[in-house]
């Protein structure tokens, strides 16, 4: 089982809509949301390129907004977990 662990950017949350289409992809056997973080829990990953949209909304007005992180690891293995950051882009 793979996990993408998604912190959320300050101020924002994910929407209803991101969270269905999330969910209706074959690959996907769960989505969890707590505090500010987004657990999506994978069956496994292959060679084949995979791509994940979360769609944000933002709810609270926040100045200075940092990158938040993405992390990818193997539940049962994580050790080998890769990290990447992402910022808020335009509307």
């Amino acid at each position: 089982m793979v996990i993408i662990e998604v912190s959320l950017l300050s101020g924002f949350v994910m929407t209803s809509r991101s969270r269905i289409l999330l969910e209706n992809r074959t690959i996907v056997m769960k989505i969890e949301v707590k505090a500010n973080v987004v657990y999506i829990y994978l069956e496994k990953l292959n060679d084949e390129s995979q791509t994940f949209i979360l769609q944000l909304e933002q709810v609270i007005q926040v100045n200075n907004l940092k990158p938040a992180s993405i992390k990818i690891y193997d539940y049962y293995q994580p050790g080998g977990l890769q990290i990447s950051c992402y910022s808020s882009v335009g509307r």
